[in-house]
């Protein structure tokens, strides 16, 4: 799970490689710079704000059966995703990628996006179904 601080050291990653790339690059690097330091205000405002928020228990059967739930209907947005991948424009492919690549803990997100982007190659020539 990502802390505030590894937004932020993303974010500034990010930054400094919006300085130095060419501007069609620089503005997508400034974005992403964006999105993880918004990730890391949202983290910290949890973090201070904890005891205002809903919490579920594990032994909650609710909470387990929602937590079920999301996760069912998150692989089927993922196989209609990769179902229609082929067809989805290149710009937003890339976008795609990039943001399922940083899901994962800083030291294995280049695993990750490997993973990733074996997969994709890999079930390229898939028939859209």
């Amino acid at each position: 799970m990502f802390k505030s601080t590894d937004y932020r050291a993303r974010a500034a990653e990010f930054g400094e490689l919006a300085k130095t790339g060419d501007p069609e690059k620089s503005a997508e690097f400034r974005q992403r710079e964006r999105s993880f330091t918004s990730l890391a205000d949202n983290e910290e405002w949890l973090a201070h704000n904890f005891e205002k928020t809903l919490h579920a228990s594990e032994q909650d059967g609710e909470a387990v059966g929602l937590a079920a739930t999301e996760e069912r209907v998150l692989r089927c947005l993922g196989a209609a995703v990769i179902m229609q991948w082929n067809t989805i424009p290149k710009k937003l492919q890339r976008e795609l990628f990039d943001s399922a690549g940083s899901m994962g803990d800083l030291i294995d997100v280049a695993k990750l996006r490997g993973e990733i982007a074996r997969f994709l190659h890999k079930h390229k020539d898939d028939d859209a179904r």
